[in-house]
């Protein structure tokens, strides 16, 4: 089975997160990332502006019900879109998440009676009830900005599922129609995850960040006046800072307008981001500096160490997939996972000989490798990751243990390539001068393996 599938594996479409407009969802848990409204406001495209204009009418129109009298309704609607698990964004390990309580989306719509400005204006960002409502984060703020948009989002998924070749398949799911003000359920085509039966929607990147722009944890460190902030504190005393924030609205009207202005410095916060090539530099001398060993936990950091340059000298050609991945039995741990995207010809392959869907790494901080860390390796080389893997250490090997590399290869056609500090080296070295590719140096020692084998 692979590790941490996303959809791209999941129907075998080697797909890089780099080359695609969407985040590739996970198929088995959430991306750990949300729609962030406010960037939809500030886009220069017209048709985010129109989808945010949506979102916030629609949201407006929901208080006015409840003003209106109609009060069931809106209170069941305002729970409906609190969750839209297609998405797959937030924390959560099942791609499943619970909605909203009645009592929390009474208090919700009772804003709109409670507050002047938003009885007769409306919410200018909806993100606003973070700051005036206990229980409403940054998962709710996105789970209700994708339910009221999830229209766009259908067609947005089926445009991109036949541009690369997605399988979809006949579905129904349920949306809210801000049209006629009701939850609704329309037969569509959608990918699906064949073992929960769950649709999947895709959502473009440009919309994601780790934390809206608007959130209550800015709010009360940055903007809260200091002599609020001696008798409430942010986080024991929430209730009573929210109490406050709803008896003074125009301090969060205020904070608005400030951010408004401050829009330049909001950005989509990416799936992946590359370490500096300084602090590549500097990883990699740290980590020739180490003890061979696990002396003060030198093997840890080596671990560590390791994984972040790795991830960032390998992409964007490998999508990180995971580390330290305990398999069930819970008596092995393979380093680093990445997702083989057969992105360079390489790697492409690898794909073809060894069947290597994802590519694991292991990792050993020791003074010479030993025939059990070659044995422990080709464990792992399941039928899930196909029969290549790369063992990391800091020595080269001995003869005898190089050996025993090509009589794997020679009897069971299974490839394992043994790298070491002078490697790391070189891929930090192409690396800080751009002339070359780090991965090319994993090729360079797949190619003089290969020479060593027999024919």
């Amino acid at each position: 089975m692979i590790i941490r599938p996303r959809l791209s594996d999941y129907y075998n479409i080697p797909l890089l997160q780099s080359d695609v407009d969407f985040a590739i969802p996970f198929m088995d848990e959430d991306i750990p990332l949300y729609v962030d409204p406010f960037l939809m406001w500030k886009s220069p495209s017209q048709m985010d502006n129109m989808l945010h204009d949506g979102i916030l009418s629609a949201f407006n129109n929901l208080g006015r019900m409840y003003l209106e009298g109609k009060c069931d309704e809106a209170v069941s609607n305002l729970v409906f879109l609190s969750e839209c698990d297609e998405v797959g964004l937030g924390l959560s390990k099942t791609r499943k998440g619970r909605p909203i309580s009645n009592d929390v989306a009474k208090d919700i719509l009772e804003l709109f009676g409670a507050i002047p400005q938003i009885q007769q204006y409306g919410f200018r960002h909806f993100e606003q009830i973070q700051l005036l409502v206990d229980q409403i984060s940054k998962d709710r703020v996105s789970d209700i900005a994708c339910s009221l948009i999830k229209s766009f989002l259908i067609d947005y998924t089926i445009d991109q599922c036949q541009k690369f070749g997605i399988p979809l398949q006949s579905v129904e799911v349920f949306r809210y129609d801000y049209k006629r003000f009701k939850i609704v359920k329309e037969g569509v085509k959608l990918p699906v995850n064949e073992e929960s039966k769950q649709p999947v929607l895709l959502v473009p990147k440009r919309w994601l960040r780790f934390t809206p722009w608007l959130n209550y944890d800015d709010y009360f460190k940055s903007y809260l006046v200091k002599d609020i902030e001696k008798e409430y504190d942010g986080t024991r005393n929430r209730i009573e800072v929210l109490k406050y924030n709803r008896e003074n609205f125009g301090l969060v009207e205020k904070y608005i307008d400030l951010k408004e202005a401050d829009r330049g410095k909001c950005e989509n916060d990416p799936l992946f981001s590359k370490i500096s090539v300084a602090s590549a530099k500097r990883k990699v001398s740290d980590i020739r500096k180490l003890p061979t060993g696990k002396t003060d936990n030198a093997d840890k950091k080596y671990e560590e160490l390791m994984g972040q340059v790795l991830t960032s000298f390998l992409y964007p050609y490998l999508d990180f997939a995971a580390e330290q991945s305990r398999i069930e039995s819970g008596t092995q741990i393979r380093d680093i996972i990445f997702y083989n995207n057969t992105s360079t010809d390489f790697l492409k392959e690898i794909y073809e000989t060894y069947d290597c869907k994802q590519i694991v790494i292991e990792l050993k901080n020791v003074q010479k490798v030993e025939r059990e860390h070659i044995n422990q390796l080709n464990r792992y080389m399941s039928d899930s990751f196909g029969k290549f893997g790369i063992l990391f250490t800091r020595n080269k090997p001995p003869k005898e243990i190089f050996q025993n590399t090509i009589d794997l290869w020679s009897g069971q056609r299974r490839c394992i390539l043994i790298m070491d500090d002078s490697d790391l080296n070189l891929m930090e070295s192409v690396s800080s001068s751009k002339q070359r590719l780090p991965i090319e140096v994993i090729k360079k020692k797949y190619i003089e393996f290969i020479r060593k084998c027999p024919n």
